[in-house]
């Protein structure tokens, strides 16, 4: 439960830990940051950490840790095979979701290479709530293809529903049924949905996906890198939830999907990723792309020390006072930013605050790509850091020609036990500022495009000199600060 202040007007997310290891930040000039994002091509994936002041490009392996997790590291045993350390991921593994088969990889998108390995072939079908881009570049890389199935509200920025993320139950019966169960590799679950603004998944919507693959025969798949949001969302939103522990949802989910893989980069607070099964079939058929790919299987290409990281945060994340924190801060700085008039998705989210684009902007088309430009220009704004969740996200279509995104978003993440409120409050100053000073963004065009994953490292200039102008207009209205 959320603390209650005696004065409403100081009614502020309470974090439930303190800090006790601190890190030096710099804020550049805002000419200087006109000169960084310039030299990064536009892509706030190539800006250097020490050119950044406020750093919500994600909250993927940038999370505060506990004490506790650091402690754990000491005792990490570096054995290539027999690993005590890999027998204690495997106790967290089967305290939390309750499975005892478990197969390690370096990260979450190297579980979404071992699934796709094991089960996608050419012309067969991926289906989603909605896709991730990593979990689609393999699937397509393999002559696969993904088919989205969100609920239509999903996509629609600002309502009131709370579990944008849903799947369509009878889309998705339908699209089974037109396509044939043998031609679906399997059905996957993202809870939340990332590129659609950390929007969470109901346990009643995830259960009912569940009965339909089980009642065709499919494969069902829980991607839960980003459960521990979506489980405070089922906590506080959905009231089948509300007199369940933590636990007991975790263990109802991992009961009816037959797959669950994991990034420990999100949950668990760490590093490296995880999949598991009640049923030794499925790691038995994946398995053997373990070593081949990341490394023996009791480590699967992880750190031992990051691993009793993961082990410990793991526990932490059954523990409503830890996992509250970001989507109490989110909420905070979406509600901030709401008040300011700035076009957010609502209702808040897991991962970050999304501000959306195509509203901010709405005169810049698709393939001047809006939600690329006010990312740049949040980082001349500000020093902040956010990525590009728009077209440049997407990945062309096989003709070359462009696959416009259903929306045009700037994710500003928020690591968990990193920033203080004050910092979250400069964050929403300067959107605002941004907002108010919109009509001098501009629009952006490729100097360099990669074919895969473009956004990661493809650069791109302003068209025209908006930026400039936009740093003219900064110094205008602050003067000399920074």
């Amino acid at each position: 439960m959320p603390v209650k202040f005696y004065q409403p007007e100081n009614q502020v997310p309470l974090e439930m830990h303190k800090v006790r290891v601190v890190q030096k930040l710099a804020l550049l000039p805002v000419e200087e940051r006109l000169k960084r994002i310039q030299e990064a091509g536009n892509n706030t994936f190539l800006l250097q950490n020490k050119d950044i002041y406020m750093d919500m490009l994600t909250d993927s392996g940038v999370n505060g840790m506990s004490d506790e997790q650091v402690a754990s590291m000491s005792i990490a045993d570096d054995s290539y095979a027999g690993s005590e350390t890999f027998n204690r991921v495997k106790a967290a593994i089967k305290e939390v979701f309750g499975t005892e088969n478990v197969l390690p990889a370096h990260q979450g998108r190297a579980a979404e290479n071992i699934l796709a390995e094991a089960y996608v072939k050419p012309g067969m079908y991926t289906l989603m709530n909605f896709h991730f881009t990593t979990a689609k570049a393999h699937i397509t890389r393999l002559g696969g293809e993904v088919v989205e199935l969100v609920d239509k509200k999903g996509l629609i920025p600002q309502t009131d529903d709370p579990f944008k993320g849903n799947f369509d139950l009878k889309e998705l019966r339908k699209t089974i049924k037109e396509l044939g169960p043998e031609k679906v590799s399997f059905v996957r679950v993202e809870a939340g949905t990332n590129l659609i603004g950390g929007q969470p998944v109901s346990l009643e919507n995830m259960l009912a996906v569940t009965d339909i693959c089980h009642e065709f025969g499919v494969r069902s798949v829980l991607d839960a890198s980003l459960l521990q949001d979506n489980v405070y969302f089922m906590k506080t939103r959905e009231p089948r939830c509300k007199f369940m522990t933590t636990k007991e949802i975790y263990h109802t989910l991992a009961d009816r999907f037959d797959i669950i893989y994991f990034s420990a980069r999100k949950l668990g607070f760490s590093r490296g990723g995880i999949i598991t099964a009640h049923d030794k079939k499925f790691t038995d058929e994946m398995m053997e792309f373990v070593p081949l790919y990341e490394g023996f299987l009791t480590y699967g290409g992880m750190e031992v020390r990051s691993m009793e990281a993961m082990a410990v945060g793991l526990y932490e994340s059954l523990d409503m006072e830890y996992i509250s924190q970001g989507p109490e801060f989110i909420a905070y700085l979406v509600k901030e930013l709401d008040d300011y008039g700035v076009p957010v998705i609502k209702p808040a989210g897991g991962l970050g605050a999304h501000l959306n684009c195509s509203e901010i902007v709405p005169n810049l088309p698709h393939d001047q790509y809006p939600a690329a430009a006010v990312g740049a220009a949040l980082y001349i704004a500000g020093g902040i850091r956010g990525m590009e969740r728009g077209t440049v996200s997407e990945q062309r279509e096989p003709d070359g020609s462009e696959r416009y995104a259903e929306l045009e978003l700037q994710r500003l993440a928020m690591p968990r036990r990193v920033f203080t409120l004050s910092q979250v409050k400069y964050c929403a100053d300067r959107v605002k500022w941004l907002w108010d000073n919109r009509q001098l963004i501009g629009g952006l065009k490729w100097t360099y495009e990669p074919k895969v994953l473009r956004f990661f490292f493809g650069r791109m200039e302003e068209i025209g000199y908006w930026q400039e102008d936009l740093v003219k207009k900064f110094r205008e209205d602050f003067g000399d600060s920074l």
